[in-house]
């Protein structure tokens, strides 16, 4: 039987079994995989990211609009909201495989309302940067 959401623990198995996914598809492994150098580092910061959106404590130092219009850039500006749907779908899924619940929920509302706040992010930076 599937629980909700409760420790650090809960959300690092989230994040490390969502990024075995993610490191394996097609079509944004290649992002991840060629712009992460430390996936140890990287994996406790987002189980830092994530702990602190779910369980609003301040373990999270970070700018991720910054991270992703940098990687956005060092990829020619080439990724596009596909590439946000296919995360997000590998998000649900992982999460509907170990955890139900009020915070599993919140864990995918909060996921959609960043992938499409982020993306749109990356969008108004190149267009700003093609008005200098």
């Amino acid at each position: 039987m599937k629980t909700d959401l409760k420790t650090r623990d809960d959300v690092s198995k989230l994040v490390h079994q969502f990024y075995k996914k993610v490191r394996q598809n097609e079509e944004i492994s290649y992002f991840f995989n060629e712009s992460i150098e430390d996936w140890d580092a990287h994996l406790e910061k987002l189980t830092d990211f994530w702990e602190t959106n779910l369980f609003f404590k301040r373990n999270y130092k970070g700018n991720p609009k910054l991270v992703h219009q940098r990687v956005d850039r060092d990829f020619n500006e080439s990724i596009e909201q596909k590439h946000f749907g296919v995360w997000l779908n590998l998000w649900f899924e992982t999460v509907d495989d170990y955890f139900a619940g009020e915070l599993a929920n919140r864990a995918k509302n909060n996921a959609r309302n960043m992938a499409s706040h982020i993306f749109m992010q990356m969008y108004m930076h190149r267009k700003s940067k093609a008005m200098d």
